[in-house]
C-alpha cells in the first residue's frame, strides 16, 4: 500500500486502553476521525484477553498490597481508597454505556463475586485484623466482614477449608460487592461500537516507527503483517496503548519525557480447574500475601472466573521471566529497550532488586509438584489431575528515572509537553481503573478542550471532579445505581436474603 492516510487521532494497540479512549473521544468529539492499529489479527488478544489477566475488578477490597504496613506498625490505606474510587469511575462509565445501549448485556463482561483476603499465622492475622478495622470504618468499604472462626470461614470458602489443618491461626475478610470482569469481552464490545461509529480499526497492522513532522503532526510508519508492505499514516494526536511494546514505541518517538525510563518484563502462569464438582464449591476471589521479595503482581489468589459463560477456578500467578515485552513479542524486546539514556537506570534497578531476581529464578525452577504444593496452601484437597497450567500475559514493570532504578508497580501515563502524544506504561491495577487513566490522558493532552467537554464528562461520570471520600452521600448513590445498571445488585440481594 502506497501513499499516506490521515486521521485526527491514532490509537496504537487493540486493548482495553485504546478501546476506552476511543469511546470517550466518540462521545466528546464525534466529528474527529480515529484510526486504530493492532499488529495481531484481532483485538483483545494480548494483555486485555480474559486468559491473560486475573479478571479481578481491582477495588482494593481484597488486595493486601494496596494496604502497606509501615515500620511503626501503622497501615497506610490511602492507596486502597484511591483504587476503590477509580474503580467506581469505571463502573459509572460502563453504566452510562449500558444506558445508552452501547453495551447491551453487562453480564457478558462483569459479574458479582465476593472479594476476600485470607491469611495464616499470628503476624498476618494481626495485620489483617488491623486492616479490617481501618477499612470497615471508611464509607467505601462498608459491609466488609472479618472472622477468625473456622466455622464462619467454612461458610465463605468451603473448598479452602475442607480437610484444612487448624494448627495455626487463620483469618479472612469477606465483602459482597466484589466483581469478576472479563476485560477481553468488554474490549471487543467497545471496538464493535467504534466500528459502527465509523472508526477505522485496522488489525494485522504494526506501527514500526513514529516521528514528529515540521508542521507538528505525527508520522507513523505502518507495516501490513501479512504482506510486508508499508505505508505512512499522519495524525494530530497519538496514543500508545500497546502493552509492553508501549515503551519501545515511546522511545522511538524521541520525546524528552520518555528518556531515562526502562522496563522489566515479568510473565505470569495460572493453575486452572474446570471440574464442575470443584468449581461449584468456590465462589469468591481470595487474595493472600505475597512472598518476601515477590512483586505485587505475584500475590497468590484463588479466583472464581466466568469466561465465555463458563465457570472456572484459577490459582496463581506464578511468576516467570521472558525478555519479550508481549506474549507474542520478540526475544530481543528487552535488549532493544536498552539505550544510553536509560542504561544507568537499568543498572541501578539490577542492584536495588536483587531479591526480585532471586525470586524469579526460584519461580522458573518450580516443578508441577511444587506448584501444587503452593496451591494446597489454599486448597488442601487439590488433586494434580484436576488442575492444568496456563501461560498468562506479559507485564512490563516500569523502571523509574527518579528515584533511579525504582521499579514502578502500577500504571503511568507519559505524555509530551505539548500534549500531542501519550503512552501508557505499567501493569496492575491497569484495566480496572482504565477510565480514570484515560481521563488523565485527556486532561494532560487536551487542557484547552476540557471546559467544553466537562458537562458531557459529568453526564458519563457523575462524580467527575469530586473526591468521593468527602461525599459519602454521592458515593452511596453511585454504588447503588451502578450496581443496579450493571446487575451487581443480584449478589447483594442474595446475601441479604
Amino acid at each position: 500500500m502506497d501513499g499516506k492516510t490521515r486521521s485526527d487521532v491514532a490509537l496504537i494497540g487493540g486493548g482495553i486502553m485504546s478501546a476506552t479512549l476511543g469511546t470517550l473521544f466518540r462521545q466528546l468529539a464525534p466529528d474527529w476521525t480515529i484510526t486504530v492499529f493492532e499488529r495481531l489479527d484481532e483485538v483483545a488478544v494480548e494483555s486485555s484477553n480474559e486468559w491473560n489477566n486475573a479478571g479481578t475488578g481491582h477495588s482494593a477490597l481484597c488486595e493486601l498490597n494496596y494496604t502497606v504496613e509501615q515500620p511503626d506498625g501503622s497501615i497506610d490505606i490511602s492507596k486502597a481508597i484511591q483504587v476503590n474510587e477509580q474503580f467506581l469511575v469505571s463502573r459509572q462509565f460502563w453504566s452510562f454505556l449500558v444506558r445508552q445501549g452501547i453495551i447491551e448485556h453487562p453480564r457478558d463482561f462483569i459479574v458479582p463475586v465476593p472479594h476476600m483476603s485470607f491469611v495464616q499465622g499470628e503476624t498476618n492475622v494481626a495485620f489483617l485484623k488491623k486492616r479490617h478495622q481501618l477499612l470497615s470504618q471508611h464509607p467505601l468499604f462498608q459491609g466488609m466482614e472479618y472472622s477468625e472462626d473456622p466455622e464462619r470461614l467454612r461458610e465463605w470458602i468451603p473448598l479452602m477449608m475442607k480437610d484444612r489443618k487448624l494448627d495455626r491461626p487463620i483469618a479472612a475478610t469477606w465483602i459482597a460487592s466484589g466483581t469478576d470482569v472479563n476485560f477481553g469481552a468488554l474490549t471487543r464490545m467497545l471496538f464493535q461500537y467504534l466500528e459502527r461509529e465509523g472508526v477505522d480499526v485496522q488489525c494485522g497492522k504494526e506501527v514500526q516507527d513514529l516521528k514528529r513532522t515540521r508542521d507538528g503532526m505525527w508520522q507513523l510508519r505502518v507495516r501490513d503483517v501479512k504482506t510486508g508492505a508499508t505505508y505512512e499514516h499522519v495524525s494530530k494526536f497519538v496514543f500508545v496503548g500497546a502493552g509492553g511494546w508501549s515503551l519501545l514505541l515511546l522511545q522511538k518517538s524521541g520525546i524528552d519525557e520518555g528518556k531515562g525510563i526502562g522496563g522489566f518484563p515479568v510473565s505470569g502462569l495460572f493453575m486452572v480447574c474446570e471440574n464442575p464438582e470443584i468449581v461449584r464449591q468456590h465462589r469468591a476471589k481470595v487474595y493472600g500475601k505475597a512472598p518476601v521479595g515477590a512483586p505485587p503482581m505475584s500475590v497468590p489468589h484463588l479466583d472464581s472466573r466466568v469466561i465465555g459463560g463458563r465457570e472456572y477456578v484459577l490459582f496463581g500467578p506464578f511468576a516467570g521471566f521472558s525478555p519479550r515485552f508481549l506474549k507474542t513479542g520478540s526475544m530481543l524486546d528487552l535488549l532493544k529497550s536498552v539505550k544510553l539514556h536509560n542504561l544507568s537506570t537499568l543498572l541501578a534497578a539490577g542492584a536495588k532488586n536483587a531479591s526480585l531476581t532471586l525470586y524469579l529464578i526460584r519461580q522458573l525452577m518450580l516443578t508441577k509438584k511444587q506448584r501444587m504444593d503452593e496451591l494446597r496452601e489454599f486448597v488442601p484437597t487439590a488433586r494434580d489431575e484436576d488442575w492444568r497450567l496456563v501461560v498468562a500475559g506479559q507485564r512490563v514493570q516500569v523502571i523509574k528515572r527518579r528515584p533511579r532504578g525504582e521499579l514502578q508497580f502500577g500504571t503511568e501515563v507519559v505524555s509530551a509537553r505539548d500534549g500531542s502524544i501519550a503512552a501508557l506504561l505499567g501493569a496492575s491495577p491497569g484495566a480496572s481503573v482504565v477510565v480514570s487513566i484515560m481521563l488523565e490522558v485527556i486532561r494532560k493532552c487536551f487542557p484547552d478542550r476540557l471546559p467544553e467537554w466537562e458537562n458531557k464528562i459529568r453526564e458519563m461520570i457523575p462524580s467527575y471532579g469530586v473526591t468521593l471520600r468527602h461525599r459519602p452521600d454521592l458515593m452511596r448513590s453511585i454504588q447503588a445505581e451502578t450496581a443496579e445498571v450493571l446487575g451487581l445488585h443480584r449478589m447483594e440481594a442474595r446475601t441479604d436474603a
